[in-house]
């Protein structure tokens, strides 16, 4: 306990808790999207915090430092349009093409350079239109489920204004409470177990990988590797990006099979580590995050449990507290995007198209959200130069 102190212990429990609180529900959705059912989504829970255990240990272990791994949240949601109407082993060959592609960045060395070839208000802007259908979905529950999804909004308002690092933890509660009340929760369909993941042979679709594939890559990419990279270092911690990267992407790709659609390097929960709060010296907050790998581990122990207690839920206590847990990152991914004014028009093009839901050959509206985006970025930057 000297070694480990209460508050580092903690450190690590909360980040594991927010990280499952905030998107575990996205997860959820995005495996039923592509027809899994609750004993194939408990091995994919499984899969996923075995993974993310594993990934995170070996790199705080062998660095010193608190990496902290996560799934990623904006790929989820992706997912949860991305693969309606596609099999499982279609799903599955999106997770091997997408994680491949990221190993070889890591490899080859080509991420940062990657990153500079699409327009970071354009990536932003394609965020921004995945993620909107999440809050939208979130306010509209409002309408017939008032008292459960106004309790969490509530609960989430309150902690937002005072403790805003529990307040995705405290609509979880509330919502939870309420269900309970109202007998909305299905009690009859919770129990520990341990579920053994699934072996799911990939089937690789051209189409789906070019209109599912690429943008869960590049959203994986932008929106979870690049922020958890530079939370990393803005808080004093140098590492090898590519490693990093290779690390991560190799476990995802060798999980992929068995339901793991992407280990990144977080960012949010990972600051809870990263933080004094998790240990006073800096050079000892790696605990924090080893502590975390083996909260990891014991989630992924217990994965049937977590999707039994999914399904026992009311879907709009799923989908508002999907909603809630995104609202930062719509307004974030917004404010990237428009923030610079002479990229605002194209970045516009990028978040309606996306939003849109377009479908064109095959291929969905994140796709050609960023080609529109891309052509009037490319057309008005040579018009100011002309």
């Amino acid at each position: 306990m000297r070694a480990f102190p209460f508050s580092t212990l903690l450190a690590g429990f909360v980040a594991v808790l927010v990280g499952y609180a905030s998107s575990a529900a996205i997860i959820w959705q995005a495996a039923a999207a592509a027809g899994a059912d609750a004993q194939t989504i408990a091995g994919w829970m499984t899969a996923l915090g075995l993974a993310m255990g594993i990934s995170t240990l070996i790199l705080t272990l062998w660095r010193k430092v608190p990496v902290l791994t996560a799934w990623s949240t904006p790929g989820a949601a992706l997912l949860v349009t991305g693969l309606q109407g596609v099999t499982l082993n279609q799903a599955v060959g999106i997770f091997i093409f997408a994680n491949a592609l990221i190993v070889l960045c890591g490899l080859t060395g080509l991420f940062a350079r990657l990153m500079k070839i699409i327009p970071h208000s354009l990536a932003a802007a394609m965020l921004a239109g995945i993620l909107l259908r999440f809050g939208l979905q979130a306010f509209t529950r409002l309408q017939d489920n008032t008292l459960l999804c106004g309790s969490m909004l509530a609960a989430w308002l309150v902690f937002k204004a005072l403790a805003p690092r529990y307040a995705v933890v405290s609509a979880l509660l509330a919502g939870s409470a309420v269900a309970l009340l109202s007998g909305e929760l299905h009690g009859d369909t919770l129990h520990l177990a341990f579920v053994m993941p699934r072996y799911i042979a990939p089937e690789f679709t051209p189409a789906l990988l070019l209109s599912v594939g690429l943008p869960f890559f590049l959203v994986t990419m932008a929106s979870q590797n690049a922020p958890g990279i530079a939370t990393l270092k803005a808080s004093g911690y140098p590492a090898p990006v590519s490693v990093l990267i290779v690390i991560t992407g190799g476990i995802a790709l060798a999980f992929s099979p068995f339901g793991v659609f992407s280990i990144c390097i977080a960012a949010i929960t990972a600051a809870i580590c990263q933080s004094p709060e998790a240990h006073p010296q800096a050079d000892q907050r790696w605990k924090a995050a080893a502590a975390a790998g083996v909260f990891y581990l014991l989630a992924g122990v217990f994965g049937g449990s977590i999707t039994s207690l999914m399904a026992a839920l009311p879907v709009a206590w799923i989908q508002m507290l999907a909603g809630l847990a995104l609202l930062g990152t719509i307004s974030g991914s917004l404010v990237q995007a428009l923030a610079k004014e002479n990229e605002r028009d194209a970045a516009i093009v990028t978040f309606l198209v996306t939003a849109s839901g377009l479908t064109l050959a095959g291929v969905g509206s994140a796709f050609w959200g960023v080609v529109a985006g891309g052509i009037c970025f490319s057309v008005l930057s040579l018009s100011r130069r002309a």
